[in-house]
């Protein structure tokens, strides 16, 4: 049997990039959707990206560190006097006001790493190391010896997200690695191709004979309709998010910047308050 699958990751919040990945996907007439983390946060979608995976089927969906971060707020594993932490506990504030208490259930309960047996070849999915959802070890230009550490089982084909770039490699055994690259916020250190703001995702076709084809696609939306939902929806720091659409930059660990938002739209109080109330 032929199988052709959608490999989706690093949404971050984007649902108007979402919608037309998934449109592009209907198109391509693909057969299994396998979901790579990092489905919420810092854009303003919230139970629509749910929604949306839900009327896909997505088959997998392991969890990202975005969900990992979801959860630390939750479990108040922050640190107030931190403006990183400020910023992402606003932004769980935003998503608990929004988001309906199933799919944060669902979040708890994601799994770390899936293994997938596609006709003959077992599949790892994880959204970095299977161990390990953040950090930077698989960043493309990093040394093999880190790549192979996805490769401590068997595995014939290894998928990872986290870096938000696109990438197709292989282990020092020869087996693949794919990276599908990031739906809302894809990511190019040199210059020229970090102007290509497209949303990535990467189709995986396998038949009876083995991996037939690996696809990396680019697909066009409108950012100034992602840029007006985050504003109509009143989404904490929506000037970084919308500065992120356009420039590509993010601005998690730009601490003097955070701050100076959390002064001034007092969102620190705003969590506070948050945490008494306790919405989840």
């Amino acid at each position: 049997m032929k199988h052709k699958i959608a490999l989706l990751a690093d949404v971050h919040g984007n649902a108007t990039a979402l919608k037309a990945v998934i449109e592009d996907s209907i198109q391509e007439v693909v057969t299994d959707y396998w979901f790579l983390g990092d489905l919420i946060m810092p854009g303003p979608g919230a139970n629509e990206l749910f929604e949306m995976l839900d009327s896909i089927k997505v088959s997998a969906y392991v969890k990202g560190n975005w969900e990992d971060s979801f959860l630390d707020v939750l479990n108040k594993n922050i640190d107030f006097d931190n403006a990183t932490d400020i910023y992402v506990s606003r932004l769980v504030q935003y998503q608990c006001e929004n988001l309906d208490k199933n799919y944060i259930n669902l979040i708890k309960n994601l799994p770390l790493h899936l293994t997938k047996q596609v006709n003959n070849l077992s599949i790892s999915v994880s959204h970095n190391l299977q161990n390990k959802n953040y950090g930077g070890d698989l960043w493309p230009t990093n040394d093999q010896k880190n790549f192979d550490e996805l490769f401590k089982h068997d595995y014939d084909v290894a998928i990872y997200a986290h870096t938000h770039h696109q990438l197709l490699r292989y282990s020092s055994n020869d087996q693949l690695i794919i990276n599908p690259g990031s739906i809302g916020q894809p990511f190019y250190i040199w210059g020229k191709l970090r102007s290509d703001l497209r949303a990535q995702y990467a189709i995986l076709e396998i038949d009876e004979t083995g991996v037939a084809e690996v696809r990396f696609k680019k697909i066009s939306y409108d950012v100034k309709e992602e840029v007006n939902n985050a504003i109509s929806n009143n989404l904490p720091f929506a000037d970084l998010y919308r500065e992120t659409l356009e420039t590509g930059k993010t601005y998690s660990h730009e601490i003097e910047l955070l701050q100076k938002f959390i002064n001034r739209f007092n969102y620190k109080d705003e969590v506070v308050n948050f945490f008494e109330k306790k919405y989840w």
